[in-house]
């Protein structure tokens, strides 16, 4: 089996790569990254140790250049996008450039080079704002509310007319947020990182009622697993969520006692329950269909804000130490 994954050096994509790695380490693997969010290929140093990866500094948006490293692939994970939602309000471009377009060339090389399946990293903000509502996959209207999420509806049926018009197999996953010590972005890494400026005092966006589901990145990498390709469909779509949720202040409250901190004053941003335009406040996700064939989460939200925040903790520690 040979692989070509795109944001392989990314968060996911390098967690992605690790598993393949560790179940199968004689099936081949291109990480194909522009390192824009990590830097480095750090967190594949243990996937090139022990498999066959080859790491390859390149941008989705050559088309040219990222054919030519697709021979003989078998499968496209595409994990490549702007992680973070927040910086479209002041680069309101920036999803485009760096998901709609990315996405387009993608099964376009896909298709010149005859390559047919594909997993895609979507996410909850294909939904947009339906507060209480507890969304399946056919959900109706999908309405999103930043460009985020249109840029990932842009790319799921993007995606989803290759596969009827060319003959690609597409899977799609609607991720809820998902956590980890190598996480670029999010609020746990927020958080520490403002705690660690001022240890006295913290910001919190909104008004920290936000509530939503967050999910351990091992825990969708055995959703993706568990279901890729698993049924002979041309197209299909699962949402990967715990069952159930956090809200931001309590998230604040598990950094400030990882950290060992005492009497920290929380500041509010507004009276909101949302931390930026294009943020939606309240997230709620039907997962059934996803654990119809077997899968469950490992950890709960709480249990997931937990180990990355630890996780983070030892890694700002060890590179500290340094």
């Amino acid at each position: 089996m040979k692989y070509f994954v795109l944001g392989g050096a990314g968060f996911i994509g390098s967690e992605y790569i690790n598993r393949i790695v560790s179940l199968n380490p004689d099936d081949e693997i291109i990480a194909y990254d522009n390192l824009s969010s990590t830097h480095s290929w750090k967190y594949l140093d243990w996937a090139v140790k022990n498999g066959k990866v080859r790491c390859v500094l390149g941008d989705a948006k050559d088309i040219s250049f990222m054919m030519s490293y697709m021979k003989d692939v078998d499968l496209v994970a595409h994990f490549a996008s702007n992680p973070d939602i927040s910086k479209a309000v002041s680069d309101p471009m920036i999803d485009f450039r760096q998901g709609t377009y990315l996405t387009q060339n993608i099964v376009e090389a896909m298709r010149l080079m005859g390559i047919k399946k594909i997993i895609y990293a979507s996410g909850s903000g294909v939904y947009g704002d339906a507060k209480e509502t507890y969304l399946k996959e056919d959900y109706s209207p999908m309405i999103p509310v930043s460009t985020y999420g249109a840029s990932k509806l842009a790319g799921e049926v993007l995606i989803s007319s290759y596969c009827y018009m060319f003959g690609l197999l597409g899977r799609v996953y609607r991720f809820a947020n998902v956590v980890g010590g190598n996480s670029t972005h999010g609020v746990t890494l927020s958080f520490v990182n403002k705690l660690i400026a001022n240890p006295k005092k913290l910001e919190i966006l909104g008004n920290g009622k936000q509530s939503k589901s967050y999910i351990y990145v091992e825990d969708i990498l055995s959703g993706i697993l568990k279901t890729a390709f698993v049924v002979d469909t041309n197209y299909d779509v699962f949402n990967v969520a715990t069952q159930d949720y956090i809200e931001v202040k309590e998230i604040a409250d598990i950094v400030v006692e990882e950290m060992g901190l005492k009497n920290v004053e929380y500041i509010y941003t507004s009276s909101e329950t949302k931390g930026w335009v294009g943020d939606v406040g309240i997230s709620r996700f039907n997962t059934d269909k996803i654990r119809s064939y077997g899968w469950n989460n490992k950890y709960t939200t709480r249990e997931a804000i937990i180990l990355s925040t630890r996780q983070i903790l030892n890694k700002i520690c060890l590179e500290r130490s340094l």
